[in-house]
Order: C-alpha cells, then sequence, then structure tokens
C-alpha cells in the first residue's frame, strides 16, 4: 500500500459501524495495547466488528492484539475501542494508522484515550506500576504525518505541546484517587522496535528525560491531535527496562506481566469514564 495515499476513507468505516449500530454515536475512543485487550471485555452492549470487515484497518499479527472494532457503553460513556493496533515495525502501515483514527473521529468521538505495555526506567516504578503519560518523546520514526495533507483533516504543521490534554489528565488523577490507585506520572519514550532496547540506550533515555519506553502509542497521538482529538495516556509497567533488572526482556514476558496487571488498569479507565465530562 503506498504510504502518500491510500484508496479507502475514514467515511467507509463509519458507514459500516452504523449499519451495524444503527445511531450510535461514540464520545471517546480507546487504543488497547499488548495484553490490555481484557478492557474490551468490560463493554456493555457491545457490537464487535472484525478489522478483516472494515475497509483500510490492518489484520494484526502481532500476540496480545485482538484486531477489532467494539461499540458500546463503558464507565456510562458510548465508546469505539480498537481492541488491537498495529506497529512501524510490521511494516508499510502508516496508511492504517491513518485510517484508524481518523476514523474514530468521524464516529463522533471528541477524545481518545491510549494504552500501553511499557518498560519502566524509574526503580520506583516497577512492574505492576500505571504511570500517565504527561508527555512523549518521539524515537518511533517515520511520523504517521509524513506524505500528502489532507487540509480537510488538520493542518500541514500542528504543534505538540499540548499532546496530552491536561483536563483529561486531571479527570485520570480524581479517578485514580476515588479508585485507591497509585497513578505515576511521567515521559513516556517510544521506539521503533523490534527489537528491545540496549541497556546503554535506556541510559542514554533516562538522560533524555524518558521515564517509561515502548513500541507504539505515539503515532496514533500524533494523528488525534492532528484530527483534533484530545489525549490521555496511560501505560502499564510490565518490566524494569534494559540494563536495570535481572528479567530476560521477550514479549511473551511482556503479555505475561500486563495480564497480571490488567485489572487494575480496567479500573482505573472505567472510573476515569465514569467521571469525566466528555
Amino acid at each position: 500500500m503506498n504510504t502518500l495515499s491510500s484508496p479507502h476513507r475514514p467515511q467507509d468505516v463509519v458507514d459500516i459501524a452504523q449499519q451495524r449500530r444503527p445511531g450510535f454515536m461514540p464520545q471517546i475512543g480507546l487504543i488497547l495495547g499488548s495484553g490490555i485487550g481484557g478492557l474490551a471485555d468490560q463493554i456493555e452492549q457491545p457490537t464487535f466488528i472484525d478489522y478483516q470487515e472494515l475497509p483500510g484497518f490492518p489484520q494484526p499479527k502481532v500476540q496480545g492484539h485482538r484486531g477489532r472494532l467494539v461499540l458500546g457503553i463503558l464507565g456510562g460513556k458510548p465508546v469505539a475501542c480498537l481492541q488491537g493496533r498495529v506497529h512501524f515495525y510490521e511494516g508499510n502501515v502508516q496508511n492504517y494508522l491513518r485510517q484508524m483514527v481518523r476514523s474514530l473521529q468521524l464516529m463522533g468521538c471528541h477524545a481518545l484515550l491510549v494504552t500501553n505495555a511499557a518498560g519502566s526506567l524509574k526503580p520506583d516504578m516497577p512492574a505492576g506500576s500505571l504511570m500517565m503519560m504527561t508527555d512523549h518523546i518521539n524515537f518511533s520514526l517515520p511520523n504517521p504525518l509524513c506524505g500528502a495533507n489532507d487540509e480537510a483533516i488538520g493542518p500541514r504543521f500542528i504543534g505538540m505541546d499540548q499532546a496530552y490534554d491536561s483536563s483529561l489528565q486531571q479527570n485520570m488523577r480524581q479517578a485514580a484517587a476515588k479508585a485507591n490507585i497509585l497513578l505515576h506520572e511521567g515521559v513516556y519514550l517510544g521506539c521503533l522496535g523490534p527489537s528491545f532496547e540496549t541497556p546503554a540506550e535506556i541510559r542514554a533515555f533516562s538522560r533524555l528525560g524518558a521515564d517509561a519506553v515502548g513500541m507504539s502509542t505515539i503515532p496514533e497521538v500524533i494523528l488525534a491531535r492532528h484530527c483534533g482529538l484530545k489525549v490521555a495516556g496511560v501505560s502499564l509497567i510490565t518490566n524494569l527496562a534494559a540494563g536495570m533488572g535481572q528479567e530476560l526482556l521477550t514479549h511473551e514476558h511482556t503479555l505475561q506481566q500486563a495480564a497480571k496487571s490488567s485489572a487494575k488498569l480496567q479500573e482505573l479507565v472505567v472510573e476515569f469514564l465514569r467521571i469525566s465530562p466528555l
């Protein structure tokens, strides 16, 4: 697929969603990371649409990503949940990412909540911790906005000084307090992958100001801001980063640790949706 243009339109996805769930208009979109797909099971009155039914959507090939759109109610709010994402390391995915995020916006969403599994660069933020993303550092090149720009969707140049919305961050803090969940805050650094980082890279990233590291999320955040969506983000910490702990870093380990701690993340997200005036 050409990275500069796609034969598919976000409206094609919206039309199918309306056929399957007439009159449904989600307020917030969710993108679920590795091993976190169980959150979709909490959605009430669900309508499931496999990605293979949606024009321009990918078929996820990474374990831990189901590959379906779930429409329904979560935390009392109508949501559109992408249960599974694609990553730049999988190949030519730029158009897939554009179609996924822009479809959420066109369905009616005005905010996006992104989640991911990440490694911690802070000894006091071990596996099982939750970290609210307050900013990011983008090493996951290329930028998903490279190529031709559609002014009807967003401007050629978009500022990222408010990548993560301050009002949504405050709602997340309130949700954590209400649920009695310790919520760390920090900067997420996104790498291209699929190789894990070296200990030397982790030391360098720490000096740059990163608190957690992963291989996803930032492209969706950039696309969301480009089309006017507010963004909130939460990382589920699955391990200490390379050189900081004794465990062998593997994707299987990531999935296992995410499964152990996903209940806490699910509780936080549901409470966040419940109290947020979206």
